[in-house]
């Protein structure tokens, strides 16, 4: 073997390690300073090592780059979000029949759905036969919000309209918190049991898109608009705390979060709440792109008085989001 071609595999074998322990860093600190890093899905990175261990092997030969592969392999198995749900394979895929009460306890199904201001269609005509409780819509204008509910419910729903967000629903509802964020709302709705529970609804600012990782006006502009979303949050939950008997009450947080399954902004819930798509859901729950799904950047997460059953992803060709739709027990 020439010293050419030993170079090059050791270089390769070092380039992969060296990218693994920046990957891992990356996604289990993420720092400010690399939004624009981790906006990827760490299988991306992660393909690039492989990519090169590989290559590696075909130059050098030499065990050091098949064990560099069984790690990228291992960690990606445990640190990608689409791989999480391989675990849930116990839990029932949803599905379009379902049972109002299980056991004495109301069964919710909830559904997520940004409407792209309906451009693309009425993606309810897809939503409908799955006969949701609860609909929290976003980039929707208010008189769409009301058509929605009349279609959904036939004339005998609730829904209420703020910004370009709105929530529907069979239940009643009670009361409405005008959230200082835009886009972002928080209702108090009434079961037929009598119980009530609290559902928000939001809309956080819109993602980042300039790829140009070289650029450090890039990285400066998804540093800032992370630390947006993350500020937003914040308010979100603040009001929550403020107005409701959180978190002793039964709460759905749900919507357009505009970031990733793995991004740091998620962290500001999971004290209180769970993800229920990493919970029980099944399938690819990507998200967006609709026709290439890469982020899961709609969500539906409870609080621990509602008992995630089942949970998927949805597609509709009305709009650029696939849907996200769970059924919550709530637990007595």
């Amino acid at each position: 073997m020439s010293k050419t071609r030993l170079a090059l595999g050791w270089g390769f074998v070092g380039g992969s390690l060296l990218m693994h322990l920046l990957t891992v860093w990356s996604y289990a600190s993420q720092p400010d300073h690399l939004a624009a890093f981790t906006v990827f899905p760490i299988w991306f990175w992660g393909g690039i090592g492989l990519t090169l261990s590989v290559i590696a092997f075909c130059f050098l030969r030499a065990p050091l780059s098949l064990i560099v592969t069984a790690v990228w392999a291992v960690t990606l198995s445990v640190a990608m979000d689409e791989a999480k749900v391989l675990s849930n394979f116990n839990h029932p895929r949803i599905a379009v029949e379902r049972s109002v009460m299980l056991d004495g306890q109301r069964i919710i199904r909830v559904a997520t759905v940004n409407c792209a201001n309906f451009s693309y269609g009425d993606p309810m005509y897809d939503l409908k036969k799955w006969d949701p409780d609860i609909v929290l819509l976003q980039q929707v204008y208010p008189h769409l919000v009301k058509r929605v509910a009349e279609n959904l419910y036939g004339g005998r729903g609730d829904f209420r309209a703020y910004q370009t967000n709105g929530v529907v629903t069979r239940f009643e509802i009670r009361r409405e918190v005008r959230n200082p964020i835009t886009r972002n709302q928080q209702v108090t709705m009434r079961l037929p049991e009598g119980a009530e529970i609290e559902v928000v609804n939001v809309h956080l600012a819109t993602a980042a898109t300039d790829m140009r990782l070289w650029s450090s006006q890039s990285r400066a502009l998804h540093r800032q608009n992370r630390d947006l979303r993350r500020k937003e949050l914040s308010v979100v939950l603040q009001v929550l705390e403020q107005t409701a008997a959180f978190p002793s009450t039964p709460t759905i947080f749900g919507g357009d979060f505009n970031s990733g399954a793995t991004d740091i902004v998620h962290r500001q819930l999971t004290r209180d709440f769970d993800d229920t798509f990493s919970q029980v859901g099944r399938g690819w729950g990507n998200t967006f792109h609709r026709r290439f799904p890469i982020h899961r950047i709609d969500h539906i997460y409870a609080t621990r008085q509602l008992q995630p059953l089942s949970c998927g992803v949805l597609v509709s060709k009305k709009t650029d989001h696939r849907i996200v739709i769970a059924d919550l027990r709530l637990r007595q």
